[in-house]
């Protein structure tokens, strides 16, 4: 007999509410996946400025207002309000503090630049009020899965604060880390709105990291199964000090309840099939529309259209990680191949000086747009030819490429982190394959990957080939969503 579970899934950012990371895909395409095995699942974020409450028909629910939370010293009030993830009956709260979170920006002041020095109240507020509205509501989850170190004191306060309190029994907790770069590293003076005793603070304790109360070492310790977003990043985290950012050790001491699983991909939202911000769809069965986007991408950026000349589209972020210190340090390289390059991100910083001279340089065969626009970051998947990912390492990038499969457009890659179980290297022996790869985060790799890419883009029967290898893949989140089922089952049977 099927069992259905409660579940309450708990992210910093949902698409299309809002989105920083990778991590809002995920607070969308997971919980739908769940819904679809009709499990009992709702999903609650922090009610940020950027939220459209007329878009998203966003509801004051009139048992969810002044609810106390219990902040240090003193006790503040939060109202939830209620919404749908659109085209489902995923039922989605919204956490609304305004003093905390109507603000420019999401965790980090757009006028300095710098996180919001009160990143540690908010968070601690939102962790409290979680488990305050599930006591209103008196819904009692079965598994709350929280998301990165903004949830990470959930499990934490779950064992603590909230233990003696029957209502929260038979809750069991998993937490996803998307990025152990992010880590939530406070002044150890945040014990006090937590409202807990400094006493419980020193070297080594379960709080502690490098000094400072890290809410992402919280969740690793406290929750019942921790995880990360790939098998293969899960293995490195724990191997190499780079990739765990010196959470090794702390992921070792859970190693029997620490696990991998790969992202997914929302195909409602992805697919050059019925993708509607697209010029032309176009499928499997006929590729003919990728030219038109093609066409459409380069006019985008005033760049003349060549049928043999490939385009390679970047969607990175502004992060060292990304690669593209190897792009910079090999562009003109790069260039040497006949191709043309398009990116998209980075307002501002060293990268997006160097990528505007390089337009200048290159004006022909050189398009950069910093407009944070979701029709250019469909068209870039679908009129590219080829994906360009050097990542060092990526744990929680990996939808790009993935979408990149799924629209036909061919991904040159670095290994590391969930690539590795992302893209397969082509080989011509066997014409297998759905990408091309380096193993080394060096410049000369990159190129000789792309020399690679290039060369079998003029074979068009191969290059076809490899696109439709890649397009069969199938990622989407149902895959995913079975194996996060599994670790909500072992949550369940930890607790019991």
């Amino acid at each position: 007999m099927k069992v259905t579970l409660k579940i309450l899934l708990v992210f910093p950012e949902v698409t299309p509410f809002t989105k920083m990371g990778g991590v809002a895909d995920v607070g969308s395409g997971l919980p739908k996946a769940l819904k679809e095995m009709e499990h009992d699942v709702r999903v609650i974020m922090p009610q940020y400025r950027v939220v459209n409450e007329r878009r998203y028909v966003l509801r004051d629910v009139i048992r969810l207002q002044d609810i106390d939370v219990p902040l240090g010293q003193e006790t503040v009030k939060i109202n939830v309000k209620s919404a749908f993830l659109p085209n489902s009956k995923v039922q989605v709260y919204f956490i609304d503090y305004k003093p905390f979170f109507f603000r420019d920006g999401l965790y980090v002041d757009p006028e300095t630049g710098k996180d919001y020095p009160d990143n540690d109240k908010r968070f601690i507020l939102f962790a409290k009020g979680v488990l305050e509205t599930l006591k209103r509501l008196q819904w009692q989850p079965d598994v709350i899965h929280c998301n990165d170190w903004q949830c990470g004191l959930i499990p934490f306060f779950l064992k603590t604060l909230y233990n003696e309190n029957p209502f929260f029994d038979r809750m069991c907790s998993l937490f996803t880390i998307h990025d152990f770069a992010l880590q939530g590293s406070f002044d150890p003076v945040c014990l006090s709105a937590m409202g807990v005793d400094e006493s419980v603070f020193c070297p080594g304790s379960d709080l502690e990291f490098q000094g400072q109360c890290s809410f992402l070492k919280a969740g690793i310790v406290y929750a019942d199964v921790v995880n990360t977003v790939s098998e293969r990043y899960a293995q490195e985290v724990r191997s190499s000090p780079e990739y765990g950012y010196g959470m090794g050790e702390v992921i070792t001491g859970r190693a029997g309840h620490f696990y991998g699983v790969m992202n997914g991909i929302d195909y409602s939202v992805w697919d050059p099939e019925t993708d509607s911000l697209i010029p032309e769809n176009y499928s499997i069965k006929n590729l003919e529309g990728k030219e038109k986007n093609k066409r459409v991408l380069l006019e985008k950026h005033g760049l003349p259209f060549c049928q043999e000349r490939p385009v390679i589209g970047m969607i990175p972020r502004p992060m060292d990680q990304e690669g593209l210190a190897l792009v910079q340090d090999s562009f003109d390289e790069i260039m040497r191949l006949n191709v043309c390059f398009v990116l998209l991100g980075m307002e501002d910083g060293q990268y997006s000086r160097f990528f505007n001279q390089a337009q200048k340089k290159y004006p022909d065969r050189v398009g950069i747009n910093v407009t944070a626009d979701d029709f250019l970051n469909h068209l870039i998947e679908a009129g590219a030819d080829i994906f360009l990912m050097p990542s060092r390492y990526e744990p929680c990038g990996l939808l790009r490429p993935l979408r990149s499969l799924k629209y036909g457009t061919i991904p040159v890659v670095c290994t590391g982190g969930g690539l590795t179980d992302t893209v397969h290297p082509f080989d011509s022996k066997t014409g297998k394959g759905t990408g091309f790869v380096f193993h080394r985060a060096d410049a000369k790799d990159l190129v000789k990957a792309l020399k690679q890419a290039v060369r079998t883009f003029e074979d068009k029967a191969t290059w076809v080939r490899i696109m439709k290898n890649g397009m069969r893949v199938d990622f989407s989140w149902q895959h995913s969503a079975k194996k996060y089922v599994r670790l909500y089952e072992q949550c369940i049977s930890k607790k019991k």
